[in-house]
């Protein structure tokens, strides 16, 4: 495998599948993603808008998204970007803010982002146009660790450490750290499992503690290396198989 692997074409079946996983595939978002554009009216199938999420379409099918045909993939490309703070992981922002995407190289397929790093955050993130190795990277029960380094303005509590290694509630939420040390009086390295929207920030900052710096450095089998800030590359087949095994 390799960042311009071609994968089995959904147009050479003759099998319906759902709709939301032709969209995925198509690389038009993350089956997720596809799911919310079919709930909110944004697809049709040969002029008909569709809502329900067990619809199926065949290859001759005209399936549109805002009006604008879909066509599936012919080749799929995976990519790591070391992102920098201050860039947005969403293919649009309607603040204005820079947005990840567009450090990527030009390419004519439609990529998406693997899970996210909140704007001030730097690190590894992930993008490609395969729905299904988006759905299996991105899903909880992939095991794939996510590993940080995180730098507080204040030094860092024992107790902060500890708690969070055990679990601690937080409006609700159940936030653990599946492993986590001090690496100096105000740093830490923290790897999760599940990555809760904006965990590590939640939890520091329930321990009034607030990084100055939080930069993830590994998803998995990928490094970040040498790798620029700033910079992408693209994924190696060794990494692609890793990352679809999971843990």
């Amino acid at each position: 495998m390799g960042n311009e692997t071609l994968k089995e074409n959904f147009s050479s079946s003759s099998i319906p599948v759902r709709l939301q996983v032709f969209l995925a595939h198509a690389g038009v978002a993350s089956r997720r993603a596809a799911e919310d554009l079919i709930a909110r009216g944004r697809v049709s199938v040969n002029g008909v808008t569709i809502s329900e999420m067990g619809f199926k379409v065949l290859p001759k099918d005209t399936v549109m998204v805002d009006g604008r045909p879909v066509e599936t993939e012919t080749r799929f490309l995976y990519l790591v970007l070391n992102k920098p703070p201050e860039y947005i992981c969403a293919s649009a922002d309607p603040q204005g803010r820079p947005l990840a995407l567009d450090l990527l190289p030009a390419v004519k397929e439609r990529l998406y982002n693997v899970g996210r790093l909140d704007y001030l955050s730097s690190g590894l993130v992930l993008f490609t146009n395969d729905g299904r190795f988006a759905a299996r990277v991105g899903h909880p029960s992939s095991g794939i660790e996510k590993e940080y380094l995180v730098e507080s303005s204040v030094p860092i509590p024992e107790r902060a450490i500890e708690e969070f290694g055990r679990g601690v509630v937080i409006d609700g939420i159940l936030y653990r750290a599946h492993k986590i040390e001090k690496t100096g009086r105000s740093s830490a390295r923290v790897i999760l499992l599940e990555g809760k929207n904006r965990e590590i920030r939640r939890v520091f900052s329930h321990f009034h503690l607030h990084p100055s710096k939080l930069q993830r450095i590994r998803i998995g089998p990928v490094k970040i290396g040498d790798l620029a800030e700033g910079g992408s590359r693209p994924l190696t087949g060794a990494e692609i198989d890793e990352l679809f095994r999971g843990a």
